[in-house]
């Protein structure tokens, strides 16, 4: 098990805390200081790090964003996160064939009617 903490300016005097925890296997824990975070929620400081993205972060440890983005694939993280990438592009692109008056593609997210 290895660990990896960031911290990023938030909307508090004190930085907000993430820490990564490379599991075994397939599993990656992510935890984070924000109010987000600390509720369960989706979480925009531990999603960045894990698209490898340091905006926002504060301190001297940027090499650790790219050890955790690292650890991401092969994850049940990554997996849902491809899952959800699909979904969007699904509907991003019936959302277009809406706009051009055309039916929405076979298989694919179909609107509410």
């Amino acid at each position: 098990m290895e660990k990896r903490f960031s911290q990023f300016k938030g909307s508090t005097q004190d930085p907000y805390e993430v820490e990564f925890i490379g599991l075994p296997e397939t599993n990656l824990s992510a935890y984070c200081t924000c109010p987000a975070g600390m509720n369960w929620r989706y979480c925009k400081h531990r999603f960045g790090i894990i698209e490898g993205s340091t905006k926002g972060t504060v301190g001297d440890n940027l090499d650790d964003v790219a050890v955790v983005k690292s650890w991401v694939p092969g994850t049940d993280i990554y997996l849902a996160m491809q899952q959800v990438k699909a979904i969007v592009k699904d509907a991003e692109d019936n959302y277009a064939n809406l706009q051009n008056n055309q039916p929405p593609q076979s298989g694919k997210i179909t609107p509410r009617s």
